[in-house]
């Protein structure tokens, strides 16, 4: 593909001057100014537009092959501007406008008029040429346009000498036809109507290709056909007229034959300099592997660069809390590790990739090449971003580490204090259950278990002041879970016990109340019963002492009144004794519930009642004394009743004889 490159100066072309052009000079705006009248009129002559339409055609084609596609009629194969912007971006080598797809009107003018103003920032003013006509398919416009593009893109850039455009294109072929004979070049139409220069200008450049003196002036028709297929077979220039169209016609057309011959300039023109070449093409070379060199020096960088980025960044996103703070330290150090020894050096490459990146872009620049671009992917924005979302992950890390080894240092404390507080704790629960579980209140007196009372209340009061110190063991254990900390199931089963412990203490402190004052209660009661019982006791004592020794008094009667008030107060004293028994075993029930109340309460009394030291045994001991002794008083008083009554009859029998004697016996002593 033939590079075309635009000029500075601004030219004029529509149908109405198609042909016109500048030059290094005022000849080709000369020529152009000329040919004005004439273009106007002969555009559209048969003749002419047959030939300016398979020129074109075959100037069009040549490009497009290059991009793989051809046109078969010029007037409608450009209408929707699809082919017509593919041509202008294969001959210019830059790229147009993204074309529309649709199949409307408005769309097919919308490309024609991206392509339109492509070639007007060219330079190249449009006069009278619209998209309207080309998408109407207008002959004359379509084909005063393809010249343009001609023009501007094959025909401007020709300069010979001081010479350019047309001018230059003409003293070309003068210069190079001028050693042959029947050649005189003066024009662009008759002065190639017998072909002589078609193959003068072959062989001048290619004399292998063409045995020029075995052709005749007289058979233009082989010799244009001869030279229009050694251009094509071996030049790569397609046939763009037949040569009998030529030869028919009165003056060729001016437009057909210059796109002919500006194939064969630009065909032949990098042969005149071909040592010139040869060194521009080392340079180039050597520009051009200095460029490669960039090119794979950049490439390699910026893959070892964006390697290493998206290695780093699974490393510096991987925020996995670690247990200890040993653990979190190594990683800062990992870290800091990074930055002063791993980071710098691809600083470095990041610094140098974009330096070789922009010394790469001037060098192609200046060289006038293609802008470099870089593989997908390894564009330097690509790279800036993947920096950028590494020096994120960078800043999101060090921020991680450090809360982290904060969250550490916390959790230390907090663990410490937490270990502290339960010790203590601990220590001061130790042996605490037993004590609460002790049962020394079965065998306490009363004196004893208030004793135990206060000395409980004293506990409580120590149990309660411990409660702040429970709570502050939950509330950090609870901390401690909230920042996760590594060692929470230890803390959690500590904690668990410590406050399942003092569950413990709280129900084993309230139970022990409850029996010390349920003890207490029972001792009362107990108690009370003991004094009742003395209070009884002693007096029942004292009755039944006196009775025994009522009971075992010895009596000395000599009447039988007497005896039989003995008798009568025995009598008394024995009907009391239902009452005295009721009494005793009132008094022996008194204490066989203070008994009852210790067995069921499992209260083993120490000692005897405190308040006598008349037992039950001594009570009946003593009952059954009295209960022995009642006979056998009951028995000597009715012996001594027995006696009397005996003594009583013999005295009155006495009496009863003494009354009879003594009147006697007094009469027998007056």
């Amino acid at each position: 593909m033939v590079d075309y490159h635009a000029a500075s100066q601004s030219y004029q072309y529509g149908p109405s001057s198609a042909g016109n052009g500048a030059g290094g000079g005022g000849s080709m705006g000369d020529y152009m100014a000329q040919e004005d009248d004439w273009d106007r009129d002969l555009l559209l002559d048969p003749a002419w537009e047959k030939q300016q339409r398979k020129t074109f055609t075959a100037w069009c084609n040549s490009h497009l092959r290059k991009a793989g596609t051809q046109i078969e009629n010029i007037d409608e194969d450009f209408r929707d501007g699809l082919k017509l912007m593919l041509l202008l971006e294969v001959i210019s080598g830059e790229r147009l406008p993204k074309p529309e797809r649709g199949k409307m009107r408005v769309h097919k003018i919308n490309n024609v008029n991206k392509a339109l103003d492509f070639i007007a920032s060219k330079g190249v003013k449009l006069v009278s040429i619209g998209a309207e006509e080309i998408v109407d398919g207008n002959a004359k416009m379509t084909l005063g346009m393809i010249w343009t593009i001609i023009l501007r893109f094959a025909i401007q850039d020709i300069s010979v000498e001081e010479t350019s455009a047309k001018e230059g294109l003409l003293l070309w072929c003068q210069r190079k036809t001028a050693p042959y004979k029947n050649v005189n070049v003066q024009n662009f139409h008759i002065s190639w109507k017998d072909g002589l220069a078609f193959n003068a200008l072959i062989h001048r450049h290619r004399p292998e290709l063409i045995e020029y003196d075995k052709l005749r002036k007289d058979d233009p028709v082989t010799n244009l056909n001869n030279a229009f297929e050694v251009a094509e077979k071996y030049l790569d220039i397609p046939k763009m007229l037949d040569a009998e169209d030529i030869v028919n016609t009165a003056r060729p057309d001016e437009k057909a034959i210059m796109t002919y011959v500006s194939s064969f300039y630009h065909a032949f023109s990098g042969a005149q300099k071909a040592e010139t070449a040869a060194n521009r093409i080392c340079k180039v070379l050597a520009v051009n592997q200095e460029n490669e060199h960039l090119m794979e020096d950049y490439e390699k960088l910026a893959s070892d660069l964006l390697e290493w980025i998206r290695r780093t960044i699974p490393w510096l996103e991987d925020r996995v809390p670690q247990k200890t703070i040993q653990e979190m330290q190594q990683k800062l150090e990992d870290f800091r590790d990074y930055r002063r020894v791993h980071k710098p050096p691809k600083v470095q490459e990041k610094c140098q990739l974009e330096i070789n990146f922009n010394t790469l872009q001037t060098k192609l620049r200046l060289s006038n090449r293609p802008a470099f671009m870089p593989s997908e992917g390894k564009m330097v924005s690509d790279i800036n971003n993947g920096w950028q979302h590494l020096e994120q992950a960078e800043k999101g890390y060090e921020e991680w580490l450090l809360n982290e080894i904060r969250r550490l240092e916390r959790l230390d404390h907090l663990a410490e204090k937490f270990r502290q507080k339960a010790s203590i704790h601990e220590a001061w629960t130790d042996g605490k259950e037993a004590m609460l579980k002790h049962r020394d209140y079965e065998t306490a007196t009363l004196s004893d278990i208030k004793a135990l009372i206060r000395k409980h209340e004293a506990f409580e009061s120590d149990l309660a002041a411990h409660q702040d110190r429970v709570e502050q063991i939950a509330a950090i254990a609870q901390e401690l879970n909230e920042l996760d900390y590594y060692d929470s199931h230890n803390v959690n089963t500590r904690c668990q016990k410590i406050c399942d412990q003092w569950d413990a203490l709280g129900s084993l402190t309230h139970s022990r109340r409850e029996a010390l004052e349920k003890t207490e209660k029972q001792l009362e009661a107990i108690d009370q019963l003991h004094l009742e019982y003395a209070k009884r006791a002693a007096p029942f004592n004292n009755w039944m002492e006196s009775a025994m020794e009522d009971l075992q008094d010895m009596f000395i009667v000599h009447t039988i009144e007497e005896i039989e008030g003995l008798i009568s107060a025995h009598d008394q004293f024995k009907s009391t004794l239902p009452d005295a028994d009721r009494e005793r075993e009132a008094i022996l029930a008194i204490h066989k519930e203070a008994q009852r109340i210790a067995e069921s309460n499992h209260i083993k009394l120490s000692g005897s009642n405190p308040y006598t030291t008349v037992t039950p045994q001594i009570i009946n001991s003593k009952w059954e004394k009295v209960q022995q002794l009642v006979p056998k008083r009951d028995h000597a008083l009715l012996e001594e009743q027995s006696k009397q009554q005996s003594n009583e009859h013999l005295r009155r029998q006495f009496a009863s004889q003494a009354n009879v004697v003594g009147p006697w016996i007094q009469t027998k002593m007056e």
